[in-house]
């Protein structure tokens, strides 16, 4: 298997245009269903974010940016030292964690944008019609912006479920806007997200693998490590 410096190294050599063109040969318009914003059955949505992507979204509810996390509009700065928090945008990804006597625990590796209490995403909701919209669309992290695409390398995420289709180094995954008509425009914006993405993600999990140092957790809490060391599910530092 090669190495994930190996991988970096090729996500940092994508053709941006090679990959528009395998996007423009499978073909992509999204049609808000809300899919992949939403759970499935028991499974809830699960969308990995990066530290800085929640700081991000922290930022721009602070600015009146878009909606606040439980998707109300807001036009004003919102100016309180806790207009949202950290676990307002993001959760402990769930892969690796047990269910203890109080609740989840364990050490887990990245972060998950929240969900509701349904299991959508927390930035999910419905028009009057039923149609699917983002509430943090200008801002939503590298995965939303570039589903339902991934890059087959070894490091970087992948969607639950098989790929339903591939050009070159591009998966496609279950989608319904999925055969739909692109501009070149649009594929080539999707296309250098989508290096992005790949090139992020492979330096996050070395970063994450360099850093780590196990934690015991047998008191019952939760411990994610991402690139900035071990932190617990309020975003804070452990060693603070």
């Amino acid at each position: 298997m090669p190495s994930l410096e190996t991988e970096l190294d090729r996500a940092r050599e994508l053709s941006v245009d090679d990959l528009a063109d395998a996007i423009e040969s499978i073909g992509f318009e999204c049609t808000r269903c809300g899919a992949c914003c939403t759970s499935h059955g028991e499974d809830e949505h699960t969308a990995t974010v990066f530290p800085d992507e929640v700081r991000e979204l922290q930022a721009a509810a602070a600015a009146g940016d878009g909606a606040d996390a439980t998707g109300s509009d807001t036009a004003e700065p919102d100016t309180t030292a806790e207009a949202r928090d950290w676990r307002d945008i993001a959760r402990p990804m769930p892969y690796g964690l047990t269910e203890g006597e109080d609740g989840p625990e364990g050490e887990t590796f990245e972060w998950a944008l929240q969900t509701g209490g349904c299991g959508d995403c927390v930035f999910y909701a419905e028009d009057d019609d039923g149609v699917g919209a983002c509430t943090a669309h200008d801002d939503r992290p590298l995965i939303c912006q570039t589903y339902p695409f991934s890059v087959a390398l070894d490091g970087t995420s992948q969607p639950m479920g098989e790929a339903v289709d591939e050009a070159g180094v591009v998966r496609a995954h279950e989608c319904e806007g999925l055969g739909r008509d692109i501009s070149r425009a649009d594929a080539e914006a999707l296309a250098a997200a989508l290096k992005e993405r790949a090139v992020r993600e492979l330096e996050e999990a070395i970063d994450v693998r360099d850093a780590y140092a196990p934690v015991d957790t047998e008191s019952g809490e939760v411990v994610v490590h991402d690139s900035e060391g071990a932190k617990r599910p309020d975003g804070t530092q452990l060693s603070d």
